[in-house]
């Protein structure tokens, strides 16, 4: 029996198919750009974001583990599944079966797929990660060569890539440096590509979402958007090199309902720690959302939702799965009524640049936590279909 929620994740497939041919628009057209659909699609929902994806022309994919590209190769993905966080030894053996192409930056990783390859009678293609600033994953340059030595010595391996991250590359005072960081690459790059066969050349990519838009010298033979595909731009002016802006349409709105509505006289406190207290007589709405369902506590008094299409303040703290909201103004809502905590209402709109913002974060984070806490409903073109969180890391 399925019991519909108070509280759903509404994601748009159309938005997501039009922000991919928005970015491919952009990309040199010699370059193949990989989707990244890691932490579930940025919690917009890994297959179904995937099929919207490759509906639009993606051949290759980016997840951070060897269980995604298992998800998506069941779902039938065909392309190119690039796993950015590598293979640990129980991931190996299925990583080859799968086909999935891992990243590597550690000499173990490679005997460990090279064992596998070799007794499932398979080649696989991996992707070296270089270390240029981020200090995070990846290979100090000077230790490269000898990790591509390995590759192209080892049975069953292929250096398929060489890619690395810039840190700041929606960091409008780092330009310099991101350019820096480019060349060093391209370097790197030069100095590993004699050490493999003949007409087996690996794809060089770099770029994320900022630097595709902001460095197009960077775009190499692939780049890796990603939260440009959910709709958001990477930095804070969302302009190119050239100063245009990137036409996205976010995707993920949050939706809830009206649970109570409340008469307060003035003088009452209201949740926990009475942290606002009415100075009116006043309505509340109480709303079935919060912090449970990925909604952060902290921004207990800092936020606004959309009712009747008009934004109305939230009032006291948030608790775990609900808020208040003052419709004090609005005396024809009543229990039942929708409620939109992000996306849009009307002529109005609440983003996850908005939410972040006053809460400190980046709309990366927002858009996870939502996902991830909340019931999907898909819609786009006749597509419209529901995802239970937990039944579909059992799939």
């Amino acid at each position: 029996m399925t019991i519909d929620p108070y509280n759903n994740v509404l994601v748009d497939l159309g938005a997501l198919r039009d922000n991919f041919l928005a970015v491919r628009r952009r990309v040199s057209p010699a370059a193949r750009l990989m989707a990244v659909v890691k932490a579930d699609a940025y919690g917009h929902g890994l297959v179904p974001a995937a099929g919207a994806f490759a509906w639009a022309g993606a051949d290759c994919f980016g997840v951070a583990e060897v269980e995604e590209g298992v998800r998506l190769r069941e779902a039938g993905i065909a392309g190119e599944i690039v796993v950015l966080l590598g293979v640990a030894s129980a991931g190996a053996a299925e990583a080859v079966a799968r086909e999935l192409s891992p990243v590597v930056f550690e000499r173990m990783m490679l005997d460990q797929l090279s064992r596998q390859a070799v007794i499932q009678g398979k080649v696989v293609g991996v992707h070296l990660k270089i270390d240029l600033g981020m200090g995070r994953l990846g290979l100090e340059p000077a230790a490269a060569g000898e990790m591509a030595v390995a590759i192209n010595t080892l049975p069953g391996l292929r250096l398929a890539g060489i890619l690395s991250h810039f840190p700041l590359a929606d960091d409008p005072e780092a330009a310099e440096l991101c350019r820096e960081q480019w060349g060093r690459f391209q370097r790197t790059a030069a100095g590993l590509l004699g050490d493999g066969p003949a007409g087996e050349r690996p794809l060089l990519h770099m770029a994320n979402s900022a630097a595709l838009l902001r460095f197009p010298e960077t775009h190499a033979d692939m780049v890796r958007p990603g939260i440009s595909l959910y709709g958001y731009a990477p930095a804070d002016s969302g302009l190119d090199s050239a100063g245009q802006t990137l036409a996205l349409r976010p995707a993920m709105s949050l939706r809830s309902r009206v649970l109570q509505v409340k008469e307060l006289a003035a003088g009452r406190g209201v949740s926990y720690g009475h942290r606002f207290v009415t100075t009116r007589a006043t309505r509340l709405a109480v709303l079935p959302l919060g912090y449970a369902h990925g909604y952060p506590r902290g921004l207990s008094g800092r936020a606004e939702v959309l009712i009747a299409g008009r934004r109305v303040p939230l009032r006291g703290t948030i608790c775990m799965n609900a808020c208040m909201a003052d419709i004090t103004e609005l005396p024809e809502v009543a229990v039942g009524d929708e409620v939109v905590f992000m996306g849009r209402q009307g002529e109005e709109f609440i983003g996850a640049d908005e939410l972040a913002a006053r809460h400190g974060t980046i709309s990366y984070e927002i858009l996870c936590r939502f996902g991830a806490a909340n019931r999907h409903l898909f819609i786009g073109d006749e597509v419209v279909q529901k995802r239970d969180l937990f039944d579909q890391r059992q799939a």
